[in-house]
């Protein structure tokens, strides 16, 4: 390990026993009724929970069924919350009541009986507290949930209930209230949406909405970028913010009180990058952790955007760029690894790329699965599942490989990764050219990634070119200077290696036929696999170019559509080199 990593590892715990202290103070030193100061004697308000219900598991939740990231438990005439959990992400889901909204969404006296009687087993229950159930963004998430679904919960109750529920709820703010700093990223800010939505909802709490909404408002400017992104680079931390900051403006404004300027340029700013990470099939481009996006929630999401733009070009904030030509859309990751605080989901993509020419995706990066995440995670955040160069069989980031270091910061941040990634656009003669370059490599292997890429006018033709060059002192490190240039593909695609082994034919589900060339090297198609999918991780394939610096330090390739049949496209590609002749 060398000495930057172990400063960046030092500092990154020391933050994290900072902030464990200063919560551990202010619990010991301050009441939590003071935590959170005024009465809450009643809810004034219900937020609107813009995450899709589905009505038909209701009937599930009172079989006793419940069905969270994709694990089943049922229940057997026993507590839920008794028992043992089959994955940490099926107990967060339990633990956050997002499931309440299914039973709102049948809207039966039943269902709202159903509703009413798991929160008070919950609430009635503290004696069996889980330690996932303290987390912050676990709390937070029940909280808003709480609050949302009041309504069902409390609809048909007496004046006993209703004391108790918000008694349960003033106990999660007032623990809420000194989490804030556990975390960074995208759960601090759901902690203090979660504080900011109990200020407007419940009564005589006046004096903390003027408190919470400047907290939040300082950590919305921290956390989103200028141009819309967020800080972890992630395109599903804008989705999951944006569900809860629109109802929070909502919110506002049914009590009649004007949203913090803050909250409305931070939305106003992500609004666009929604759009700027939408292939035309609707799915988002699957950079630093993205897993498949649901379409009804992102749909949702856009019918509140009022200027409904074309996404633009360029977010050097964020670091990413698109270009756009006919039908065909290209979304590069031009930017450096997240500050260490919120790289836990950080992967190493840099110079990696997707492409897809209208509803189908053609060239992807592996993404994240849904469920099932601890499995994939080092094969998903590796250099080698994203669309890009890999050197030596290294990712262009290092991670925390230590599992106490992993246990002690919640993840594995990363410690070191491309710290120079420059980019530069121009319109050429026959299209819109990116050229990109990152020194991910350079302190390891002393060589430096550069990538240009040119999309056509027409969206039809693609071209690039790869090249790894050497540092400042012109010499490539260490004996070994093999790299592979790898292309995974959409499962939907249908790819067969031309027997010239210079060249891949592409069938996208729509019949168009797409031809991968290799202008001077061997091609490979290998197994690759699809992580982000709606039903799970798929087979597919990956186009694959192994290559050696020190022989051929460049690679170039190109993607063209063809107006041709399949069959004439293979036919016409294998006839273009006469065979050669056994020596």
């Amino acid at each position: 390990m060398s000495v930057a990593q172990s400063r960046r590892i030092s500092t990154l715990i020391a933050g994290r026993f900072a902030r464990s202290m200063i919560a551990r103070a202010s619990g010991s030193t301050m009441a939590l009724s003071r935590l959170w100061p005024g009465r809450t004697d009643r809810l004034i308000i219900a937020p609107h929970d813009l995450r899709t219900a589905d009505a038909t598991r209701a009937a599930e939740i009172y079989a006793g069924r419940f069905v969270f990231a994709g694990k089943i438990v049922t229940c057997h005439g026993r507590s839920i919350f008794d028992l043992e959990p089959p994955s940490e992400d099926w107990e967060a889901a339990l633990l956050g009541f997002g499931w309440l909204r299914h039973l709102r969404a049948a809207d039966t006296a039943l269902t709202r009986a159903n509703a009413r009687s798991l929160v008070d087993d919950w609430i009635s229950n503290q004696a069996r507290r889980r330690p996932l159930e303290r987390r912050a963004d676990v709390r937070a998430r029940r909280v808003i949930s709480l609050l949302s679904q009041a309504p069902l919960v409390l609809g048909d109750t007496d004046g006993k209930f209703y004391r108790k529920y918000l008694r349960g709820l003033a106990r999660e703010i007032k623990y809420l209230r000194y989490s804030t700093l556990d975390n960074d990223g995208v759960p601090r800010l759901q902690v203090l949406i979660a504080l900011c939505y109990a200020s407007l909802c419940l009564a005589n709490q006046a004096r903390n909405i003027k408190t919470t909404t400047r907290r939040l408002s300082d950590e919305l400017q921290r956390q989103i970028l200028p141009d819309g992104g967020h800080i972890s680079r992630n395109p599903g931390a804008l989705v999951e913010l944006l569900s809860d900051l629109l109802p929070l403006r909502q919110t506002f404004a049914a009590r009649n009180i004007a949203p913090p300027p803050a909250l409305l340029n931070a939305i106003d700013r992500m609004m666009p990058m929604l759009r700027f990470f939408r292939h035309g099939d609707g799915s988002f481009a699957l950079f630093n952790g993205m897993s498949t996006a649901p379409s009804d929630l992102v749909a949702t999401l856009l019918a509140y955007d009022d200027t409904r733009g074309v996404p633009m070009a360029g977010m050097p904030h964020t670091g990413f760029q698109r270009l756009d030509a006919g039908v065909s859309a290209l979304i590069v990751d031009t930017g450096p690894p997240p500050p260490p605080s919120v790289s836990q989901d950080a992967h190493a993509g840099c110079l990696s790329f997707e492409f897809s020419s209208g509803t189908s995706r053609i060239v992807v990066n592996c993404g994240m699965p849904s469920t099932g995440r601890d499995n994939w995670r080092p094969f998903a955040r590796s250099t080698a599942a994203h669309s890009t160069l890999t050197y030596h069989d290294a990712s262009s980031c290092q991670f925390v490989e230590l599992s106490a270091m992993k246990r002690l910061l919640r993840g594995a941040p990363i410690t070191s990764g491309p710290s120079k990634v420059e980019n530069y656009r121009e319109a050429v003669s026959d299209g819109d050219m990116l050229t990109a370059s990152h020194d991910g490599y350079l302190s390891r292997f002393g060589v430096i990634h550069r990538r240009a890429l040119v999309l056509s006018r027409d969206g039809m033709h693609l071209e690039g070119e790869d090249t790894l060059t050497p540092g400042a002192n012109g010499r490539i490190k260490g004996g070994d200077a093999d790299f592979a240039l790898r292309f995974h593909l959409h499962p939907s695609v249908k790819a067969s290696r031309l027997s010239d082994a210079r060249g891949v034919m592409l069938v996208l589900p729509n019949r168009d036929v797409w031809t991968f060339e290799a202008m001077d090297d061997k091609v490979e198609l290998e197994d690759s696999v699809f992580l982000a999918g709606n039903d799970g991780p798929r087979r597919t394939s990956q186009i694959v170019i192994r290559q050696d610096a020190r022989q051929a330090s460049t690679v170039r390739w190109s993607f063209v559509r063809s107006s041709t049949s399949a069959a004439a496209t293979n036919a016409r590609r294998n006839a273009r080199r006469e065979p050669e002749l056994p020596l």
